[in-house]
């Protein structure tokens, strides 16, 4: 019996105007009156992911940074996982040498040191994972939505850091020639015991402490609720969700998925702009626990 519903958020939960359908409403709705409780698992931090999932009618617990911050339905923290103080150090170091773009969030908020390159790898994100909306459109609602989220600009990340009290949840690094651009690198940390790194778009890489995944944070999560895992259900459609897709009874891709995703989910559902999480709870409901064959829409 489904009783957990673990979904993204970009190019999952939200369409491609960053909102959540309506349609995706009533099906979170009819899971909750059916007494299985909705999660947001996102990269994104606590401020930045609750005005985007305002329109929700009920109140969701959050896995936020991967895995690295979870918090309850009523905003308690359950959950701390930073990257290392000395890690931190040398990932600057190194993702500099490389002339990335990058950002840090912390315990304080999410901080950049541009706002111009904010946006606009924000707005290539847009349009990446949604294909049919334009840079031009991409780059206003980019704009418009960071109005609503607590993002702090900063002259240096030094000043941030010289703070011993403030800790990186999570490294968010850019490039718009796309994946390649980052095998420095994956080739200097993927082998590193204390973190991980995962991807949300094809022009980002995200690096997280290794205990902060998706997938573990479901778990706990699913743990503490009473939850046997064969009853939770994960959507997503990146790299940052394999974890959790593949650690979940019922693991769901996204119609706009990317292959390696797709290839592990028992279900592929509809896209994002085509209320595929509603479809996905509408088949979990209904599904029995022991008959989850991969089925393709």
């Amino acid at each position: 019996m489904l009783k957990m519903i673990a979904s993204d958020m970009d190019g999952t939960l939200l369409n491609d105007k960053m909102t959540v359908s309506p349609g995706n409403i009533a099906a979170i709705e009819e899971a909750t009156k059916a007494g299985a409780e909705f999660v947001v698992a996102t990269g994104r931090g606590l401020t930045e992911a609750q005005p985007l999932v305002a329109d929700l009618t009920v109140k969701p617990a959050f896995i936020t940074l991967n895995g690295a911050r979870v918090f309850s339905e009523t905003g308690e923290l359950l959950v701390d996982l930073p990257i290392p103080q000395g890690l931190v150090t040398k990932l600057r170091r190194d993702i500099e040498a490389e002339g990335y773009y990058y950002e840090l969030v912390t315990n304080r908020g999410i901080f950049s040191e541009s706002k111009v390159r904010r946006i606009q790898n924000v707005a290539d994100v847009l349009t990446r994972l949604n294909p049919d909306t334009s840079f031009k459109i991409a780059v206003v609602l980019a704009s418009a939505r960071l109005e609503l989220m607590n993002i702090h600009y900063v002259d240096s990340f030094d000043s941030l850091l010289v703070d011993p009290t403030v800790e990186v949840l999570k490294m968010l690094v850019f490039d718009s020639r796309g994946q390649a651009a980052f095998a420095p690198i994956r080739e200097a940390y993927d082998a590193n015991a204390g973190l991980v790194i995962t991807s949300s778009s094809p022009n980002n890489i995200e690096i997280n402490s290794v205990e902060a995944q998706k997938g573990l944070a479901l778990a706990r999560l699913a743990k503490l609720r009473g939850y046997a895992m064969t009853d939770v259900m994960a959507i997503g459609d990146n790299l940052n969700d394999e974890s959790m897709i593949a650690s979940a009874g019922m693991g769901v891709a996204m119609g706009n998925a990317v292959p390696a995703i797709k290839k592990i989910a028992q279900y592929v559902t509809a896209t994002n702009i085509q209320d595929g999480v509603a479809q996905a709870i509408r088949w979990g409901l209904a599904a029995k626990p022991a008959a989850q064959a991969k089925a393709r829409v």
